[in-house]
């Protein structure tokens, strides 16, 4: 696109003709920057959240607009970053005053001054981050481009305004945010921000987790994760965040037995996940399914490689990991967690699909039962066209048997058909070690096949379970 021509188009929304106007009204130059500008030019929907930089007060511009809506909504403050935010109509504008930057060695956090909207775009992360729109009533929808923005966008290049090792060692998050970009964006990084961020990786130290994680979710929600995973690799940035991934690299042979490259195998599975499931928890699960694998991996002249319990320490790993990172110690800790350490049972059971196996993993996985064959099937990262095909076919099998089993022993929803009430009134017992044994008792006969799950089947159990425990039923 040529520069001179104007982007009015991309103005049409009414809300931009009200920042022109409380513009005029306070004599403010005003221009939207930053992703608005970049996504429309890039033909992708533009987000809900508008930036605007004014020369001059941002806080004093967004209270003038915010007196122009008709809803007259709340203007939050930001005194310290000179930032004022209100929302209206669904969408999220923020307003900022041009500014220069300077940074200290041990902060993210600016040292803030005036400035001209050059020094504004100069302080921006990316070229195509630095793009503007003018919406001044006098040149509304001029496009100002200083740092050749609209190339970098043809060329689909990541470069900055700035020398790279400065935009990074200011803001270190800027790093990550490259590597999202490229990912979302399927941009390349030039070789020079690339060198950047391998001289300054260390500097990520002091990034918060909660920033470093943010950026994490939006690499791996993207279609192609790899690329920012395989990026963080690259540049060294990786080990600083995840080392418990780093650990996996690595093909290591003995007597002339290699085991596969864990790192780069766990990267093709989160792959393979994200053309099946947009779950976010989903991915994660799939970018730590291996991650008990380099502590637990042996060799030994019979057996060959291997992991042997690497779901049940990789399992523990997630909740240190999640700790580490500050991330959420809920559910979504305890869906991850289940599906690491259950992520091998389907396989196995594939090889010999048995009824008990069946209605076991069922029981086991509960509703998650999807979402950890959706995670197994994601793990199949052969290249053999034969080997590809039989796998799946395994699985198939077992998806078949599921529902076979499910349909006749309603396992899922597995409620036992004696309840502990009825146990004790049967015996004439209160809560007791005795009560507990006969209830696991008649779970264990279910699942493995010994009773149907049925009441009288359950109660004829139940009494010879007693029995054994020297128990006799009242009278």
């Amino acid at each position: 696109m040529n520069p001179s021509q104007g982007l009015e188009h991309a103005l049409e929304h009414p809300i931009f003709r009200t920042v022109a106007q409380a513009s005029d009204m306070l004599n403010l130059e005003t221009y939207v920057i930053g992703g608005f500008v970049r996504d429309y030019l890039l033909k992708r929907a533009t987000a809900k959240d508008l930036d605007f930089v004014t020369v001059g007060s941002g806080i004093t511009l967004a209270k003038k607009v915010a007196s122009l809506l008709p809803n007259q909504p709340k203007v939050s403050v930001f005194k310290t970053y000179g930032t004022a935010m209100l929302k209206t109509q669904g969408i999220e504008l923020e307003f900022v005053g041009a500014r220069r930057e300077s940074y200290r060695s041990d902060s993210r956090n600016p040292l803030v001054e005036n400035g001209t909207l050059e020094d504004d775009q100069k302080r921006r992360d990316f070229t195509i981050n630095a793009l503007a729109i003018s919406v001044n009533n006098d040149n509304f929808g001029a496009l100002l481009d200083p740092f050749d923005g609209l190339k970098a966008l043809d060329q689909k290049i990541l470069k900055t305004p700035l020398d790279a090792d400065i935009t990074f060692s200011d803001d270190p998050l800027r790093m990550l945010r490259a590597i999202r970009f490229a990912t979302q964006l399927n941009f390349t990084i030039t070789a020079e921000c690339l060198a950047a961020i391998s001289r300054n990786a260390s500097r990520i130290k002091i990034i918060s987790q909660e920033r470093i994680v943010d950026e994490l979710h939006k690499i791996l929600a993207a279609a192609t994760p790899s690329i920012g995973l395989a990026l963080l690799h690259q540049t060294g940035l990786l080990p600083f965040i995840f080392p418990e991934l780093t650990a996996l690299e690595g093909i290591e042979e003995k007597e002339g037995q290699l085991h596969k490259d864990n790192f780069w195998h766990t990267l093709e599975v989160v792959d393979n996940m994200a053309r099946t499931s947009d779950d976010l928890w989903l991915r994660w699960a799939a970018l730590l399914h291996d991650i008990g694998k380099a502590p637990t991996k042996c060799f030994d002249q019979k057996n060959g490689w291997t992991f042997h319990g690497h779901e049940f320490v990789g399992s523990k790993m997630v909740l240190k990991l999640f700790k580490r990172l500050k991330m959420p110690l809920n559910d979504r800790l305890k869906f991850v967690r289940k599906m690491v350490a259950m992520s091998s049972r389907p396989i196995v059971i594939a090889q010999e699909v048995t009824d008990s196996a069946v209605r076991r993993l069922i029981f086991d996985a509960g509703h998650d039962l999807e979402s950890l064959m959706t995670l197994c099937e994601a793990d199949i990262t052969t290249k053999n066209p034969r080997r590809f095909k039989k796998y799946h076919a395994n699985f198939q099998r077992v998806r078949e048997k599921i529902q076979e089993v499910e349909q006749r022993d309603h396992i899922r929803n597995f409620q036992p058909p004696m309840s502990g009430e009825e146990i004790m009134a049967t015996f004439g017992l209160g809560p007791s070690r005795e009560i507990g044994q006969i209830k696991d008792a008649i779970k264990e006969a279910i699942l493995e096949g010994h009773i149907p799950n049925e009441y009288e089947a359950a109660k004829v159990f139940m009494i010879k379970k007693g029995a054994e425990l020297g128990l006799t039923p009242g009278v």
